[in-house]
């Protein structure tokens, strides 16, 4: 576990280790079928057969490459669609689609499943036809957007969870509606969760998933800008709570509790302490030589000018009314259950190195802030804006 001092202080000695080119940077191709450290990774007691559903996205590589380090055996059933045939020869690799046709998984038994993707509680009742009675564990990524009240810090997995209205029907309702009813179909898969899978299912909700291969640029946003350097648009207050959880903390307990058989419901989010804004700001600065320096610009007028907390200003949510606990979520029970959080500085200098190995076209799109973040001229303007308004 750790906490608020540990987590900057390992940040600024593993910025030490990643200067010396300790681990390398691995590139989109290549990521994530080789690790440095994967060798030297414990085998698991007992191997399991596990199922992953997805697989082949964000967090799926990282559950896969984690997962037969230990020695278990992975099959996975997707579309093969995604970085088709990833992960050929070291998988079974199954096609299916979770909205349709799932007919490869009939007459198959698995120790655990993983469930990825899922947002349509459809797509749980569909698998659930060949799954349910052949398996002992089944684990459902949800996600903490099913809580609705947002606004008091500190509160955990026993707060109240979004209703899906009473007008629809959450196993017909098209991709169209998924956003607006992203919360209601994910409590609603969760209960679905739990009518076929009774006693043997765990509920993992993350907060913020950050790293190698999102390509949201939720974080990503961050440490690219500040290797730029210059000045570099702050928003809200340096005291702002962030939370995040890196995917590769988040695939490897998964995983554990695969193996320990953990059932119950976690938020899945960290650092184990409280994170501030300015304490995530200057922890990635420290992996950069770029010499950025911060200009923060309040909530207030950063509302003024159309820019937007999560979208245009990525990670930051307001610590103040309704998102006061946006960022505040109680993970002390998955800590608990030994969910770990690797440094800041691993995550940011990681974070960088894939990103700068991404297609031309995006990293055109982060440079532009079209996917997540704002673009150079844009944040330029509110600087200056916030120059000519600011009191002296």
């Amino acid at each position: 576990m750790t906490d608020r001092r540990s987590f900057l202080k390992l940040s600024a000695l593993a910025s030490g280790a990643f200067g010396l080119g300790i681990t390398p940077a691995l590139g989109a191709a290549a990521q994530p079928t080789t690790y440095p450290k994967r060798s030297s990774t414990p085998r698991a007691r007992a191997p399991l057969d596990i199922l992953i559903l997805g697989g082949t996205g964000f967090t799926g590589p990282e559950q896969v490459e984690y997962a037969t380090a230990r020695g278990h055996r992975v099959t996975l059933l997707n579309r093969n669609k995604t970085r088709p045939d990833y992960f050929k020869g070291r998988v079974e690799q199954l096609v299916g689609d979770l909205n349709d046709d799932v007919s490869a998984l009939k007459g198959k038994k698995f120790d655990v499943v993983i469930d990825n993707p899922t947002t349509f509680p459809a797509w749980v009742r569909n698998a659930a036809q060949h799954l349910a009675g052949n398996t002992k564990h089944y684990i459902f990524i949800s996600t903490i957007s099913v809580y609705p009240n947002n606004s008091v810090p500190g509160a955990d997995e026993t707060d109240g969870l979004t209703p899906m209205p009473s007008d629809l029907d959450p196993y017909t309702l098209d991709r169209a509606n998924a956003g607006k009813f992203y919360g209601a179909l994910k409590t609603f898969s969760e209960g679905e969760v739990a009518k076929h899978y009774p006693g043997i299912h765990t509920i993992i909700r993350p907060g913020l998933i950050v790293g190698l291969l999102d390509r949201t640029d939720r974080f990503t946003y961050w440490p690219y800008r500040i290797d730029k350097g210059g000045e570099v648009l702050a928003p809200g207050s340096p005291t702002d709570s962030v939370q995040f959880v890196d995917s590769r903390d988040l695939a490897e307990w998964t995983i554990r509790v695969a193996e320990q058989r953990v059932f119950g419901t976690f938020n899945a989010t960290g650092p184990a302490a409280p994170l501030t804004m300015s304490e995530m700001l200057y922890g990635i600065k420290a992996v950069t030589t770029a010499g950025a320096q911060f200009t923060w610009v309040p909530a207030t007028f950063l509302e003024e000018q159309k820019i937007r907390p999560w979208r245009d200003m990525t990670v930051w949510m307001p610590s103040v009314g309704r998102t006061a606990g946006f960022m505040r979520r109680n993970v002390a029970k998955a800590v608990a259950a030994g969910l770990t959080f690797r440094p800041l500085a691993v995550t940011a200098k990681d974070t960088l190195d894939w990103a700068k190995t991404r297609p031309e076209a995006e990293q055109k799109a982060m440079a532009e802030g079209s996917v997540g973040g704002i673009s150079a001229a844009r944040e330029a303007e509110v600087l200056a804006a916030w120059k000519a308004k600011k009191p002296t």
